[in-house]
């Protein structure tokens, strides 16, 4: 298991910056296990105002639903730790902002929560740029709470590059 550090995030957030700044792309993340931390990430950064649009944190379904028009149907077909919710979200992000790139991330962190189904650790993370299609991949990370959080970071940071290509 690789959890990065704050040094490790703080490169890749930096890095990640100034690929958006070269492209001229404004970010805009939409988080819920995460709580923020990608879009504190990118705003420690100097500058960050020049890549950086907004970071909306929707734990619960009816934040998922208000701030970003994941369907009521979605959640209960498919759960929140789903392709399709992350797909909703990373797309709602976009609708609800100004940015032209987005990220999602929808999962369990733990210690608690998890299934057979969806084991503590299981994150969903949704890239899309404006005009493009979705993209959507899922991850098994494994450690502490906090563990799954920084791992799930850099995996939605490191993503970008496919959007950004």
């Amino acid at each position: 298991m690789n959890v990065p550090t704050d040094i490790e995030l703080d490169a890749l957030a930096s890095a990640t910056g100034q690929r958006l700044l070269a492209m001229r792309h404004m970010l805009v993340t939409a988080e819920s296990c995460t709580g923020g931390w990608i879009a504190k990430c990118m705003t420690d950064v100097p500058g960050s105002s020049g890549w950086f649009d907004c970071g909306l944190a929707a734990y619960s379904y009816e934040a998922k639903q208000a701030l970003l028009g994941v369907r009521p149907q979605t959640l209960e077909a498919f759960g929140a730790v789903s392709r399709e919710t992350v797909v909703e979200m990373v797309s709602g992000a976009l609708v609800h902002s100004g940015a032209t790139i987005a990220v999602a991330v929808t999962g369990i962190a733990g210690p608690g929560g998890g299934s057979d189904d969806k084991p503590v650790g299981t994150v969903w993370i949704g890239w899309k740029r404006r005009g493009g299609y979705a993209h959507a991949e899922v991850f098994h990370f494994e450690g502490n709470r906090d563990a799954v959080r920084r791992q799930t970071v850099a995996a939605a940071l490191r993503g970008l590059d496919l959007p950004l290509s």
